[in-house]
Parts: C-alpha cells; structure tokens; sequence
C-alpha cells in the first residue's frame, strides 16, 4: 500500500485543490432519481460526490487511498454542514474492502497509475449492491491529448468489456446502462476539448427469479 498512498498523497499535495469541487456529471444525471439510502463512494477523492450524495439525504461510506484527500474532504463536508452524514475511510481497494450493504455504489473514473486490480475491485463493488440497488461505473475512454507519460500498452475497456468483467449471475442484474458519454474539459493550457467517457447502470434484482 505505501508506494500507491505515496503516489496519490504527492498528487494531491501538488496543489490546494486538484479536481474542481463539483459532484461528477454522470453520478448527477443517474443518481438524482433514486431513493436516498446508503452509498458507496469509491475512490471519493476531494469528496464532491459525497458531499452532494450527503447533501440529498443518502449516509454515505467514501473511501480513498488518499490520506491528504480524505483530510480535504471531510473539510469539505463540514463546511457544508454534511459531516454527520459521511464516513470516510482510507482503504487501498487492491488489498481491503469497506463492509457492509449498499443501495448505491459508485465508481467514477477509478483508474490509477499504480497497481490497482480494477476488475477485482468492481466486482467486489458489485457484491457490496443491497438487493434494489444500483451499481454505477463510469471510466475515461482514453488518455487526455495533454498526458503523455503512461504505458503504450494500457487501454480502457469498454462499456461491454467493464460488464463482462463484472462476471454478474444471470438473472440477478439488470442492465440499465451501458454507453460512451461525451462531455467537454478544460485542458491545461485553458483549450476545451471533448472527452469520451464510457458509463455502466446495473441494478441488482430484488427477488431473482
């Protein structure tokens, strides 16, 4: 664990706040309907995801590898009066797991330079699903055009090879979404460019037939 938290604490020490503090489009649009309950936040980073879960009712478990992440976080949270309402944990997901049922899990863009078992992780994500409840996966498509230093060989799957990975039972999931997503990002030098996001829906069947 101490190579990868090393990472991911100098990452975020780089600067005061590295992600731009709003909740994650695609978590917004899906999740906005659904009955608040419990939720998952993996890989919560600055914690916008949680907060604004938190902010609509939902008791949230938000994890990271990240100890100077999740520090920024519940500073977050307790500015927006939502503290109670968050646990926050540190976990490398390649080695432990947060316990317990959820009516939400979500995974956006949990992807790392380090040696992180994704398809492990998502499918210990989708064994922490409450019958009802909803997983939700959203992963880039591929590399910004700005980054260029990362393996030639690494590529991001897509939407039907994330649920595939999923290895769900048939006849205890449906599919609700599956699909690339284009939205619009600010890149370094203050260029918008268009990013191709590929976003995964399965919600567990409450009474498998």
């Amino acid at each position: 664990m101490a190579d990868d938290t090393e990472l991911w604490d100098a990452r975020y020490r780089e600067g005061d706040q590295i992600w731009s503090g709003n909740p994650n489009v695609i978590l917004v649009r899906e999740a906005t309907g659904l009955e608040p309950g419990r939720a998952l936040d993996l890989g919560c980073g600055e914690g916008a995801d949680a907060v604004w879960l938190a902010r609509r009712g939902w008791r949230v478990t938000a994890v990271d590898i990240s100890g100077v992440a999740l520090e920024r976080a519940a500073r977050h949270a307790a500015r927006e009066g939502v503290a109670e309402r968050i646990d926050w944990q540190r976990h490398d997901l390649a080695a432990s797991f947060p316990e317990g049922l959820f009516e939400l899990v979500s995974a956006q863009f949990l992807h790392s330079h380090g040696d992180l078992p994704r398809e492990k992780v998502l499918r210990s994500a989708a064994a922490a699903v409450a019958p009802g409840g909803v997983l939700l996966v959203v992963g880039h498509a591929g590399f910004p055009p700005w980054e260029h230093d990362h393996p030639h060989d690494l590529r991001f799957p897509t939407p039907d090879e994330v649920l595939e990975a999923l290895e769900l039972p048939e006849g205890q999931w449906e599919v609700l979404l599956s699909e690339e997503h284009e939205r619009s990002q600010t890149g370094p030098d203050g260029q918008a460019i268009v990013r191709t996001d590929n976003v995964v829906k399965v919600r567990r069947v409450s009474h498998p037939g």
